[in-house]
């Protein structure tokens, strides 16, 4: 509920926050804002990292580095909001900042995607071409990279932000959820929404059905390569790269397919929530353990540092 006396404009949007009937909610956000703070602290460092030493100026590193610029995003564009509205007892979210959230997030989840496609076909050049890797997998091809998972996160999202916001809003303008989420905002709309409903599953099956049948294809032709190595050494070190990159695979897609591609999905606000949680706070904090911090590289960088 929102402080007595306090009162919202009539664009405003009211949060209700997550899992009302939780005994240790005070607990919970508290946990959840330590969490915030290391996976603030260790992505930051990941990318200060990547920037001051030059043996880490690789095209895996720096997409790495933009990963986790990806995931600072993300999280700080939901955790900080949502902790000021819990403590603070002010659910209220103007019209312009729910739109700035269901924008960047929106931008932020699926440049995650498609970076990740792009990383894993890195991977198979490195491991099954390697001879040709610098010369394919050069400076300019990186930042195309780079710039193609950014471009192509921010006009799909601007496309579905703008679609989402044209509808008429039920009154009490009432969002079941802990920020502006596309799913959560469209359950209090007024108009008839079934067209749009269809056009989110497209866009979820290109977002992520086809990126993931492209990074499983690629992941048996690198497996097949790995098998014909000779080199004990060599074949450890690939499936070492390879396991983290499935880790990450693992953590993006998972929660977004049960989110976007689940039937009745708008229907279970505390199963999309709880899946929001892992995506906007745990997710961000396993990337640079599973990817990074595991790797010798990293690690001889983070002591000189």
């Amino acid at each position: 509920t929102m402080k007595s006396g306090n009162e919202t404009e009539p664009t405003d949007f009211i949060l209700l926050g997550f899992f009302p009937e939780f005994k240790h909610i005070k607990a919970m956000v508290s946990i959840i804002l330590l969490i915030y703070t290391a996976t603030f602290t260790g992505n930051t460092l990941l990318i200060l990292l990547i920037w001051l030493y030059s043996h880490l100026h690789t095209p895996m590193y720096l997409l790495l580095s933009q990963l986790s610029l990806m995931d600072l995003t993300l999280t700080s564009s939901i955790i900080p909001k949502m902790a000021v509205n819990f403590f603070s007892g002010w659910r209220s979210i103007s019209f312009l900042d729910c739109g700035t959230q269901i924008f960047f997030s929106l931008t932020v989840a699926i440049a995650e995607c498609i970076l990740i496609t792009l990383m894993c076909f890195d991977r198979y050049v490195a491991i099954c071409d390697p001879l040709r890797y610098p010369a394919i997998i050069n400076p300019r091809v990186c930042l195309q990279m780079i710039a193609m998972s950014w471009v192509g996160g921010a006009l799909t999202s601007l496309g579905h932000t703008a679609f989402t916001l044209h509808f008429k809003i039920c009154s009490p303008r009432e969002i079941p959820h802990f920020f502006c989420e596309v799913m959560a905002v469209l359950r209090i709309v007024c108009e008839d929404i079934s067209t749009y409903e269809k056009a989110v599953v497209i866009t979820s099956i290109l977002v992520l059905l086809l990126p993931l049948s492209l990074i499983l294809s690629s992941y048996v032709l690198i497996f097949l390569a790995v098998l014909r190595m000779n080199s004990p050494e060599g074949r450890n070190k690939a499936l070492a790269t390879c396991s983290s990159h499935l880790c990450v695979v693992g953590l993006y897609f998972g929660p977004g397919m049960c989110i976007y591609m689940r039937p009745g999905s708008a229907k279970t606000p505390k199963l999309n929530q709880g899946l929001f949680l892992f995506v906007t706070v745990l997710t961000p904090l396993l990337n640079p353990l599973a990817y990074s911090f595991r790797n010798k590289e990293v690690l001889s960088a983070l002591k000189k540092l």
